[in-house]
């Protein structure tokens, strides 16, 4: 088991039934990426905003008192599809369960809030994408975000934030705004050191999308696995 718990939510599986603080911690962690794509998910299936934000928090809240991730087999290890087909068992049967966790009727352990929450889904095009479709493709988005935010604040750190923003559209395999040349002059640097903190960026960008999305996974070498999935949600 040593070898096993490695993520943050290989940790949550290893608790299994004790209601350990690393376990609450590492859980606390994932739901800061999945606590929206949950919510649109939600609202994409009909229920008012309101309701959206009672059902979110009080299936979160009902997660961290089951306490019994222990029961996961390691194949099902993926929290993404974990956290989904738990969600839908729980909107069969949250009436009860959301009355005695409404918000204001428990501690919530992770300091989140929902209050963006509808604004954010203000913005999501009105089309036929299903609730599945939609969280799959706000995961993909919010982890890409969380990757995004951290190599920012380590170039930021580095006195290269203006480099960053220059160049962070290249990681989407795009040339930067006004090609290689008019960027150099930019920057004042070099067309060949544009071109090389281009690649080191993208190499950055990889490693860091890689960390992020094991975390998620109880086995980290199904890593590569899921960062297709990944690519496959945002070309739906």
């Amino acid at each position: 088991m040593a070898g096993f718990v490695t993520t943050q939510w290989s940790l949550v599986v290893a608790a299994g039934n004790e209601n350990t603080s690393v376990a609450q911690d590492a859980l606390a962690t994932l739901y800061a990426t999945y606590w929206y794509p949950l919510y649109a998910y939600v609202r994409r299936r009909g229920r008012p905003a309101e309701d959206a934000r009672d059902v979110v928090q009080a299936f979160f809240l009902s997660l961290l008192e089951r306490r019994d991730f222990g029961r996961l087999a390691r194949e099902q290890g993926r929290f993404r599809a974990f956290l989904l087909a738990s969600l839908k068992h729980f909107l069969a049967n949250d009436f009860a369960r959301r009355q005695a966790l409404k918000r204001g009727g428990g501690a919530n352990p992770c300091a989140l809030s929902l209050d963006g929450a509808e604004a954010r889904y203000a913005r999501e095009p009105a089309d036929s994408m299903t609730p599945e479709m939609l969280y799959e493709r706000r995961w993909a988005l919010t982890v890409i975000d969380q990757v995004l935010i951290t190599i920012r604040s380590e170039w930021r750190h580095q006195g290269r934030e203006q480099v960053f923003d220059e160049l962070r559209d290249c990681l989407l395999g795009t040339r930067p705004r006004g090609g290689y040349a008019e960027t150099a002059a930019r920057l004042a640097m070099s067309e060949g050191a544009v071109k090389t903190a281009v690649h080191r960026l993208r190499r950055r960008f990889q490693t860091e999308l890689q960390h992020r999305v094991a975390e998620t996974l109880s086995e980290p070498d199904d890593a590569d696995d899921e960062i297709r999935s990944l690519i496959r949600a945002l070309h739906a």
